[in-house]
């Protein structure tokens, strides 16, 4: 291996320096020599930007108009020597900024926490054996595997390239993919013209490559040029600014009341300035809910993170919003839906089918024939099989604490194991010793995968496997069950594919062909009419159960799960009836697909459940007509051509697994674990979040309205105000920074996933919200100056009063907080009255400082309160009660019409 300090120089690498690296490119490096790399080079990452310091973060928090207001009236208090007053509006102030302080960091580990789960993997071969690594984990003189779809993970030094084409655009500006060979250039060749390098952060948009790592970190190019290319996004939604936005013109709107109502107090009711101005900052802090933004922010992060602990990560805020209104899930199959474990069933020769046992990918299982086992020595097609499963294949199969897992394509995994499977589970004996010479990667528009190889005895074969349509069309003959060869029988193996397909099974045809030796590569032309048959494979991926459930409870939720899949459309319904599909009787292929015009596959598209033999395009076509219909679509996909599809999706959904970088750069959600059931629990998460911001705003909006509406009442009444400024300062000290941010912390209410999806374009500021914050202010306006009145006409002092109106107030917004966490259904049921652990931490926390500002002798003198007799005390819970059962009896009643309607 050329030492690591050469490396840079390798684009111009002279011929036995090639010859070096691709001698040694069959091992890779050693595991100690990558860790001593590792060491010397350090991590192949490029240097994070440096986050705020704490203290700037704590500052920014002061950066609002509501906050230079009260800045003000503390001076001012301040400087009419109302040293209490300032003192609170101070307390206020600063207890707003640690509520955004506190959500700002929880946002920020939050995000952190997605990039640690987004952090791309690299497939290297390392001691002679391809391995998956922490792309951040590469080093100078690895060896690195690239196919179509990945993002180049570090500057590569090609030594095999086969139809590689990179798009460079985030390097160059080059707005169309190149060309890449592993022929050497000029060292001094430009950056564009390097065609014998990949760069990191660019995209092999076709074919598979190698390549040695020759620069990592801040070391390759991109690194010289730029800081992080990618980015999760900020915690910003805009559902967030637009709440943001209203927050503003609400405070715009209530600071102009407040000025009139200062005006009508000095100049109609002839009030004392001090005590007024007073007032009118306690009715200015009580209406504007300054931390409705900070405690919205704050839902969406702990969504955020509900979903990544759901294996849904979340890359792009918007989805959470989107993903509440999701009305059809287009889906694939292989993997998604089913284990993505796949297993050979059925081998059908000439005259002969083959029943394959085993699970998963060990190579164990017995291969039989009429109830049978099947030897080779007597089967001679099973020979060609097994060389064919084996050396048709680029995946790899490890065994770990007796567990089997793969490296690589999972049907490949398959043809591995069946190999195993037919030789025994050893050495392979049927291909030792032969040496890949070429190959013709897989590729949607051919549809097969071909492979050239030298035998031991210095003889050419090549080996093909795919769709069996595009095999049948390469081939002259076919194999007979004792090695003989016999004319094709076209007409027999379209019905063997049909009825492999018919039960569920994905075929796959394989088959052989002799190469001149003097020819040592392969090309597509070659290919048709010099192939022999060896037989058809029928393979199994088994439904997940928990999609199964998944599948059910979508449709639950009213919304359409939609199957797209390369399989044979007898295969696509087999499954899909296994999963549980709503319309198994007809399917839509691709070959459908391209028939029809836009108007005719918008409606056959809402009909049809099953879409097979579909390409990415495709995909676009049907993301357009659904959505054309009105419909809210979630969109799956995996490879580089599923990007388009992706982005077109209202929620694109990348698989974490087997999705390429450029689909999961394209997307705004990734799945960790490829599962359906994910993307299921993401639906849920969505309209958990969703409705956990509506909480927020139901419980704002009105509890401010009523603690404004008493003090508006007041001074149009001319009456005395049931409720000091200061108290309406530390009420909302004690509860905007408690109660609200309770119900960020809400779980799924029942029946959460039993609702149709909402309309996309519903507003928050419904016309039952607009209702509802008019009812609850005027509840708490008329409980107030009835507990305020009750009191004075009981010989209390006016100080006792206020007392009472004040705890009277908190005691409703707790009673409140109660009622909103179930808007959908009753609030009357044991698990409302549980509530959560966040729930009742808030509750005791605003109870012990109500207690503390009711009986404390110290406090009583800051705030002007008085001690509250037992039996009063009772009737201001018992207040809350009346007014908890009025709002709940007027919610029961509005659900009861509308279910009726």
């Amino acid at each position: 291996m050329t030492d690591s300090h050469e490396m840079p120089m390798l684009h111009a690498l002279p011929s036995e320096g090639a010859l070096e690296v691709t001698a040694s490119r069959l091992s890779g490096l050693r595991s100690d020599e990558a860790e001593e790399r590792l060491h010397i080079h350090g991590f192949n990452r490029l240097p994070m930007v440096a986050p705020r310091g704490w203290l700037i973060r704590f500052l920014s928090q002061f950066h609002n108009m509501l906050i230079y207001v009260l800045i003000a009236s503390a001076a001012v208090t301040a400087f009419m020597q109302h040293w209490i007053d300032s003192g609170v509006i101070v307390a206020v102030i600063l207890g707003n900024a640690i509520v955004g302080f506190l959500q700002e960091g929880r946002a920020e580990a939050a995000m952190d926490a997605i990039k640690d789960m987004l952090a791309p993997h690299a497939a290297v071969l390392r001691d002679g054996r391809r391995t998956s690594v922490d792309a951040s984990e590469l080093v100078p003189g690895d060896i690195v595997l690239v196919e179509a779809g990945d993002r180049v993970p570090a500057d590569l030094r090609l030594i095999e390239a086969r139809s590689l084409r990179v798009e460079e655009a985030a390097l160059t500006g080059e707005s169309v993919p190149v060309d890449k060979a592993s022929d050497p250039v000029a060292s001094n060749a430009a950056l564009g013209d390097r065609s014998s390098m990949l760069f990191s952060g660019t995209l092999v948009a076709a074919g598979t490559g190698r390549g040695v790592v020759v620069a990592t970190g801040m070391a390759t190019e991109i690194g010289k040029i730029s800081g992080m290319l990618q980015k999760v996004e900020t915690l910003s939604t805009p559902l967030v600014r637009q709440m943001d936005v209203f927050a503003r013109w609400l405070t715009l709107f209530i600071l102009i009341v407040a000025a009139l109502l200062l005006a009508y107090g000095l100049v109609v009711g002839h009030l004392a300035f001090p005590e007024l101005f007073m007032t009118i900052v306690g009715l200015s802090v009580a209406a504007i809910p300054e931390g409705l933004p900070a405690v919205m922010t704050i839902t969406l992060a702990v969504g955020v993170q509900a979903m990544a602990r759901r294996n849904a990560i979340v890359r792009r805020l918007p989805a959470i919003e989107t993903l509440g209104s999701v009305s059809v899930i287009c889906t694939d199959k292989t993997g998604t839906l089913t284990r993505n474990e796949m297993v050979v069933a059925s081998l059908v020769a000439a005259g002969h089918v083959y029943a394959v046992d085993g699970e998963g990918y060990a190579p164990e299982g017995a291969v039989r024939w009429k109830d049978a086992d099947a030897d080779p020595r007597d089967h001679a097609v099973l020979t060609a099989f097994a060389r064919a499963a084996g050396l048709c294949n680029d995946a790899v199969l490890h065994s770990a604490n007796g567990a089997w897992r793969v490296e690589g394509d999972p049907m490949e995994g398959a043809l591995m194991a069946l190999a195993g499977k037919i030789t025994g589970g050893g050495a392979d004996p049927f291909t030792e010793g032969w040496r890949r010479v070429d190959v013709i990667p897989f590729d949607a528009a051919h549809r097969y995968m071909a492979v050239l190889h030298v035998d031991d005895k210095g003889k050419c074969h090549v080996h093909v496997k795919g769709a069996p349509e595009a095999i049948l069309a390469l081939c002259a003959g076919q194999r007979m069950p004792d090695g003989s060869t016999g004319p094709l029988d076209v007409a027999y193996w379209e019905h063997m594919v049909d009825m492999l397909a018919a039960e569920g099974q994905r075929v796959l045809a394989v088959a052989i062909g002799e190469w001149r030796p003097e020819m040592r590569h392969l090309t597509q032309e070659a290919l048709v009419g010099s192939l022999t048959l060896i037989g058809l494979v029928g393979l199994m991926d088994p439904p997940r159960p928990e999609a199964i459930a998944a599948v059910a409870e979508c449709h639950r939720a009213g919304i359409r799960v939609k199957m797209i899949t390369g399989d044979h459309a007898a295969t696509a319904r087999a499954i899909a009836a296994m999963i549980g599909l709503q319309r198994c009787d007809r399917v839509l292929t691709g070959a459908d697909i391209d028939r029809m015009d836009d108007a005719s596959l918008a409606l056959a598209a809402i009909e049809t459940d099953i879409f097979a033999r579909t390409s990415p395009a495709h995909k676009l076509r049907l993301v357009t007509a659904l959505q054309s219909q009105g419909l809210t679509v979630a969109m799956t996909g995996d490879g580089v051509n599923d990007a388009p599809a992706l982005k077109r999706a209202d929620a694109g959904i990348a698989m974490g697994i087997k999705g390429s970088e450029a689909a999961k750069e394209a997307a705004e959600l990734v799945l960790a674990d490829d599962n359906f059931a994910s993307i299921a629990a993401a639906v849920r998460e969505g309209r958990t979040v969703y409705d956990n911001i509506k909480k927020v705003i139901s419980w704002t909006l009105p509890t401010n309205a009523g603690e404004a509406a008493t003090i508006i009442i007041a001074l149009f009444a001319g009456l005395a105000l049931p409720v000091t400024a200061v108290q309406i300062l530390w009420i909302n000290l004690v509860t905007a920074v408690t109660l609200g941010l309770a119900l960020a912390f809400e779980p799924s209410e029942d029946g959460t996933m039993q609702r149709p999806p909402r309309r996309r374009d519903e507003p928050l500021l419904t016309a039952d919200l607009l209702w509802h914050i008019f009812l609850v202010s005027m509840l708490f306006a008329a409980l107030v100056f009835g507990i305020f009145f009750y009191a004075l006409d009981k010989g209390h002092s006016a100080e006792l009063a206020r007392t009472m109106a004040m705890n009277t107030l908190v005691v409703m917004e707790i009673f409140h907080v109660f009622f909103i966490r179930n808007i959908y259904g009753t609030s009357l049921t044991w698990r409302a009255v549980r509530g959560t652990k966040v729930v009742w931490a808030c509750v005791i926390s605003v109870t012990v400082a109500q207690f503390a500002i009711t009986y404390l002798p110290f406090m009583q003198r800051l705030f002007g309160t008085e001690s509250v007799p037992l039996m009063d005390g009772l009737v201001i819970v018992g207040l809350g009660w009346v007014f908890f059962a009025l709002v709940e009896i007027e919610k029961q009643m509005r659900l009861a019409l509308r279910k009726r309607a």
